[in-house]
């Protein structure tokens, strides 16, 4: 074979320590784009990244030399020094230690991508934490349902 193929996609997400609502409306979008602009400067595809005022969704269509762990800690610390440098809150902002990867398959892309495009409408219902109970109980069920794809 001439070449790799891959379709890796993975969602990504991480909270702000504490699960402060620090990513608020005014510079939101600007610090979703500069995580945009980390993936793409790693050499992945962003496909969507979007959150709350609480947490931060990334959807990436990754290439197999790149880790997970690798891509999520350079966004986390180069985003985490972008939003500081910026002064957008006072005190120093942080990331939560830790994330969730989920893989999906090339056919639930829209799905996911819709999910993540309507995070501030879905957390009206839901909160990241229910979202999160739910998701986990589900696991422990040993089920395949998705609560990202299925609600």
């Amino acid at each position: 074979m001439a070449g790799t193929f891959s379709q890796i996609y993975i969602q990504c997400v991480f909270a702000v320590k504490g699960r402060e609502n620090l990513l608020q409306k005014p510079w939101r979008d600007e610090v979703f784009k500069y995580i945009a602009g980390i993936i793409k400067g790693k050499s992945q595809k962003p496909i969507i990244v979007n959150g709350d005022a609480d947490h931060v969704h990334v959807f990436v269509g990754l290439k197999p030399a790149m880790s997970i762990s690798d891509l999520v800690r350079d966004i986390k610390n180069n985003s985490s020094n972008f939003f500081n440098e910026q002064k957008f809150v006072k005190g120093k902002f942080s990331w939560q230690e830790g994330y969730c990867a989920f893989s999906y398959a090339h056919s639930q892309i829209e799905n996911v991508y819709q999910n993540i495009a309507n995070q501030e409408e879905h957390h009206r219902k839901k909160t990241f934490k229910e979202e999160y109970l739910v998701f986990f109980k589900n696991l422990k069920l040993n089920t395949t349902k998705n609560i990202y794809l299925n609600e």
